[in-house]
């Protein structure tokens, strides 16, 4: 069962490692780094693989059957 979750984003921006975790998919930031290094962590369909890069609003990141919606 895929699961979705919505994200307010309140900055500019957000970097993908602190997204995963804010939104509870990694228990930490540095679990967000290995999950965005280990290449199971997809922005707009295509696999991203900066640990920081900048998320901002209207994207959309999937993480197995996870898809977060960024506002």
């Amino acid at each position: 069962m895929s699961q979705n979750i919505q994200f307010e984003l309140s900055t500019e921006y957000i970097e993908l490692c602190n997204l995963l975790k804010l939104v509870g998919i990694a228990d930490s930031g540095g679990r967000g780094k290995a999950m965005v290094a280990e290449g199971s962590v997809q922005v707009d369909g295509v696999v991203e693989s900066r640990k920081t890069a900048k998320i901002r609003s209207g994207q959309t990141i999937l993480v197995g059957n996870q898809t977060i919606s960024v506002k």
